[in-house]
């Protein structure tokens, strides 16, 4: 009888796991979806973009940079709203990030030919899934590797943010270079910790559906980053 008792919570417990991993992976593609959708209606229509994000001067208009920097704000108070505001809030601010993203990657419609993007795209997408599969199978423990590439995350931030003042090509590259290994190893990283949340079969209904939103909105991020990381290092500009 207690066999059968530990086998009936085993399978309860893998079917947990597999709900909250199946979670995950739906709110990481309907923002992809969200921010892919917009960013090819805006980028593709020129009409459109210069009268959202060009001003009569010919530049970008406040309008553009205040879509640029607000999903960095709104990654902010999701984060420090994970356990005060409710699913709900969670879910609204999520979706509106995911739309301002798409808004500002209409950018690189102006700057990138379609077949570039899409062959980034399927490169992104096809990386992701290996390193996603590799971190969900192995048995090695990726804690101390995920704290190492977060310390180097920071470091190309830094890196990133004096190139804009020294503008080389060369430095950027290397930049470039980095950001593709730090945000491919982050995805095995990211998806082990995600299958070990699964597990945790203690976590209350709606604690689960806010972990699964923001695993989700980890990942997305990751492949976002990745995708520009990949863009940068290969992409032809127009």
């Amino acid at each position: 009888m207690e066999n059968i008792n530990y086998s009936n919570n085993e399978a309860l417990s893998q079917d947990y796991a597999r709900d909250f991993i199946k979670s995950v992976y739906t709110y990481m593609f309907t923002a992809l979806t969200i921010s892919g959708v917009l960013a090819y209606m805006v980028g593709t229509d020129k009409v459109l973009f210069n009268d959202l994000f060009i001003g009569a001067s010919g530049d970008f208009n406040w309008t553009f940079y205040i879509i640029l920097f607000a999903p960095l704000i709104l990654s902010f108070v999701m984060a420090g709203g994970l356990n005060r505001f409710s699913y709900q809030t969670l879910l609204i601010l999520f979706i509106v990030y995911s739309a301002l993203m798409g808004l500002s990657l209409s950018v690189l419609f102006i700057g990138y030919e379609i077949g570039t993007l899409g062959t980034t795209f399927l490169l992104t997408a096809g990386s992701f899934g290996f390193m996603a599969l590799l971190g969900y199978t192995t048995k090695t423990d990726l804690t101390k590797f995920g704290s190492l590439l977060y310390m180097l995350l920071f470091g190309v931030i830094i890196a990133s943010l004096i190139n804009m003042f020294v503008g080389s090509e060369g430095f950027d590259y290397v930049i470039s270079l980095v950001a593709v290994f730090i945000f491919t190893g982050l995805v095995a990283y990211e998806m082990q910790m995600i299958k070990n949340m699964a597990h945790q079969a203690q976590m209350d209904g709606t604690l689960r559906q806010k972990l699964a939103l923001f695993a989700g909105f980890q990942l997305y991020l990751t492949f976002v980053n990745l995708f520009l990381s990949l863009l940068r290092l290969l992409g032809n500009r127009n």
